[in-house]
């Protein structure tokens, strides 16, 4: 493994069973899982076993933080944790950080650490996959001034609940349990309730939308929709608007798509799901008289964000996005859900679509 970058992972959970350690599989030529930590001393045991024999693990941020062969440290822990635990990692002078989303819980928290990312030159990046989907990145290098001049953003993601993706992915060790039942009667839950699923599912893509809708001057409609989803409008400068869908239910075929509209031109992308390891997205960029497609690519976007953290870590790439990109990536998001929350705690929930 001379030549294998070291990873830590600071969190054991689905995402780092279900998601990075697959792929990470798939890249056993240029990383290699160092050391797993978990405060569930059995999981962290578990974890790293399947990851492999030399594997090590402990319950300690700061013995995984000490060890020297974790070059990149991925943060997988509960959200509160990950700013606290990124400034951790930059200050023990690892190679590169990975923070799964979101950045911070505080916008001001995010803040701190891009100033140390760029004070250190240790670099960070935020796990929005798709902005690293390699049929996504063809798509831009082509779609010449279409962020200037969209007009329509429309985000659908629609999925069956994580538990059916996770059984297909791996057997996952523990079983998280789900969140609190909430009365959404009360105004406070329901706001509570889209404020989560604004943070936990929309933004996955809402660096796409702010891309292409980079001012919100007002959240037109914001609905909550039951078990656990959103309808969220978006009106920015020059009458341009986004459209937010997204829905976990009990339906299993899952969309999960990404559309722009400006006069002349439309892109048409065509996600996989998070745990289906099926190469990157598909796309269509379309002007008069000319239709191109990008992709399906061999790597989705988490290979390539894995791919793109190997090279930061020895050190012959530079970062895709910029410290100051990510705290406006967060900034955006929490005024999204601010916004929705602050309409829906005066309506009732929506069924889904």
């Amino acid at each position: 493994m001379s030549d294998s970058v070291g990873v830590g992972f600071l969190g054991a959970g689905p995402v780092t069973q279900a998601i990075h350690l697959p792929h990470l599989a798939g890249l056993s030529d240029r990383l290699h899982v160092a050391h797993v930590m978990d405060i569930d001393a059995a999981a962290a045991a578990e974890v790293a076993w399947r990851a492999g024999e030399e594997t090590r693990h402990s319950t300690s941020a700061g013995a995984l933080l000490d060890d020297d062969d974790v070059e990149i440290v991925a943060i997988c822990s509960p959200h509160p944790f990950h700013a606290q635990q990124a400034e951790a990692a930059i200050r023990a002078g690892k190679k590169a950080v990975l923070v799964e989303k979101p950045f911070a819980t505080t916008v001001e928290d995010a803040e701190r650490v891009a100033t140390l990312s760029q004070a250190t030159g240790v670099p960070v990046i935020v796990g929005a996959m798709h902005t690293y989907d390699p049929a996504y990145l063809a798509a831009a290098a082509r779609w010449g001034e279409l962020p200037a001049e969209a007009r329509h953003v429309r985000s659908v993601i629609q999925l069956p609940p994580n538990s059916r993706f996770e059984a297909l992915a791996t057997q996952l060790h523990g079983t998280p349990s789900g969140p609190p039942r909430r009365d959404l009667a009360d105004p406070t839950a329901r706001a509570a309730a889209i404020r989560g699923s604004v943070l936990g599912l929309a933004i996955h893509d809402l660096p796409l939308v702010r891309r292409f809708l980079p001012g919100i001057d007002r959240v037109g409609s914001a609905e909550l929709l039951v078990p656990f989803g959103y309808r969220i409008t978006l009106h920015g400068p020059d009458g341009r608007t986004a459209e937010l869908i997204g829905h976990m239910g009990t339906d299993w075929r899952p969309e999960w798509t990404f559309e722009v509209w400006s006069a002349s031109t439309a892109l048409d992308i065509d996600f996989t799901p998070s745990y289906v390891r099926a190469g990157s997205a598909e796309a269509c960029l379309r002007t008069p008289g000319e239709r191109v497609r990008f992709g399906p690519h061999p790597h989705n976007g988490y290979e390539a964000e894995w791919i793109h953290l190997a090279d930061l870590a020895r050190g012959s790439a530079r970062p895709l996005h910029t410290p100051g990109d990510l705290v406006a990536d967060l900034a955006y998001a929490i005024d999204v859900a601010d916004r929705a929350a602050a309409i829906v705690s005066t309506q009732g929930a929506a069924p889904c679509p």
